[in-house]
């Protein structure tokens, strides 16, 4: 019996849509199966999804890229989860500091914290364009921390560090979890008076930040600086702060578009 053979249609209706997404479209069959190059593709982009949640942040590599964005020298903090497997098991290890951790406190109205999450690539690849993006978002408004870089780190490990901080605001930077197209993206988490045992309805998200196919800095600095400005006129974040930032574009838009004289 004769293997099935891979066959390329003359011309593939797929193609241009291709050039549009990174999702898994118009794979083709070879018999009752997927092309051999698609099965090798998949193979490829399920190493790289563990390779991005196993590999630790090194964080002697990482802190010098960040050297010249002048906030300071980074501060170091790891969570109680003590592996990289540990991480992965118990997320709540990852959500508290481990034993011993003191920071200074620096109350200023923004800090910032680069979390390896269940991506350290990610930070490795797009934290620094990120923060760059948001200093110039924030144009001098804000008085901003030391940045904070932490290990084996879930989101909640931030109200931690902002509590012992005393920020006003803090934006965690984090390494989402890799998907089978991306493996590098960024979250940002924003949460206005940080404290031990915020929830996740006290924060308000921005996601999928990895230009130049997802989100770009320019793009995310613009919602979290909408989002900082609206927290601290609400006084509060979360499911109460909604983000801005689009509405003033359009309506900027809009009046762009207006003609000057009404009689043109």
């Amino acid at each position: 019996m004769n293997a099935p053979r891979e066959t390329t249609p003359a011309h593939d209706v797929w193609a241009d849509l291709r050039l549009t997404t990174q999702a898994r479209i118009g794979l083709g069959r070879a018999g009752n199966s997927l092309p051999t190059t698609r099965v090798l593709e998949f193979a490829a982009a399920h190493a790289a999804a563990r390779d991005a949640v196993h590999d630790p942040l090194d964080v002697d590599a990482f802190a010098p890229t960040l050297a010249d964005l002048g906030l300071g020298d980074p501060l170091r903090v790891a969570s109680k989860a003590r592996t990289r497997g540990e991480y992965l098991r118990r997320p709540d290890l990852g959500r508290q500091p481990a034993d011993g951790t003191e920071l200074p406190a620096s109350p200023s109205d923004i800090g910032i914290v680069l979390a390896d999450g269940l991506s350290p690539r990610a930070l490795v690849d797009h934290a620094h364009g990120m923060i760059s993006a948001l200093l110039d978002a924030f144009d001098g408004r804000y008085t901003i921390a030391p940045p904070v870089i932490a290990t084996q780190a879930r989101v909640a490990l931030g109200d931690h560090i902002g509590a012992a901080l005393g920020v006003t605001t803090l934006i965690v930077i984090i390494g989402e979890r890799p998907g089978l197209s991306v493996a590098d993206s960024l979250g940002i988490y924003l949460t206005h008076r940080p404290q031990v045992g915020r929830t996740d309805a006290d924060r308000n998200c921005i996601s999928n930040i990895h230009p130049p196919d997802g989100l770009g800095y320019a793009a995310a600095a613009a919602v979290t600086a909408a989002l900082v400005a609206g927290a601290r006129a609400l006084g509060r974040s979360g499911v109460d702060l909604k983000d801005t930032s689009r509405q003033e574009l359009d309506t900027a838009t809009v009046v762009s578009l207006e003609p000057a004289d009404p009689d043109t």
